[in-house]
C-alpha cells in the first residue's frame, strides 16, 4: 500500500466513531476521554465534537490548545489490527450557534436534549498540524496545511 492521503485518511476517519481526546491538565498531566465526531467527517484537517461548557475539556482547551486525537479501526476479516490514526493540533471553542447547526447530528440529541439551544453548550475544533498512522504493515505522516 502507498502513502495514504488526507482523502485516503478522511474515509478510513469516517468508518471509526470515537476518538480519544487527550488535553493538558492545569498540572501539566495528560488527560483523555472519549469523543463521538457523530458522523461528522468530510476530513480537512478539521473534527469536531459537541460538549458542555463546564467539562474540563473545555477549561483545558482554553488553557492549552495543544491537543491528540487517537482513533483505531475495528479488525479486519482476517483478524489483523484494523488502522491506527494519531492526530496532533490545536483545540478551538466555539460558542456560535450557526457553527452548532452546521456540525449538529441528530444521535447528539441523547447527551443535548435541547439541541443547538442547550444552555452551556460548545462545539470543540481540533485542527490538525500532523497525522501519523499505522495501517498492518504501512504507517505514514501526513502534514496538514494551516
Amino acid at each position: 500500500m502507498g502513502q495514504l492521503t488526507l482523502a485516503d485518511l478522511s474515509k478510513k476517519i469516517a468508518e471509526i466513531d470515537f476518538a480519544m481526546l487527550s488535553t493538558h491538565t492545569p498540572g501539566g498531566e495528560i488527560a483523555s476521554r472519549p469523543m463521538s465526531n457523530n458522523g461528522d467527517v468530510e476530513y480537512k484537517g478539521d473534527s469536531y465534537f459537541f460538549a458542555h461548557q463546564s467539562t474540563h475539556s473545555v477549561s483545558q482547551i482554553e488553557s492549552n490548545p495543544k491537543v491528540t486525537l487517537n482513533y483505531a479501526g475495528a479488525k479486519s476479516l482476517l483478524g489483523k489490527p484494523g488502522i491506527f490514526i494519531a492526530i496532533e493540533g490545536r483545540g478551538e471553542i466555539i460558542r456560535d450557534k450557526a457553527q452548532f447547526k452546521e456540525h449538529w447530528a441528530k444521535d447528539v440529541e441523547r447527551y443535548f436534549p435541547e439541541g443547538i439551544d442547550t444552555p452551556g453548550l460548545t462545539l470543540i475544533k481540533v485542527h490538525a498540524t500532523r497525522i501519523h498512522y499505522w495501517d498492518g504493515e504501512d504507517e505514514g505522516e501526513v502534514s496538514v496545511p494551516a
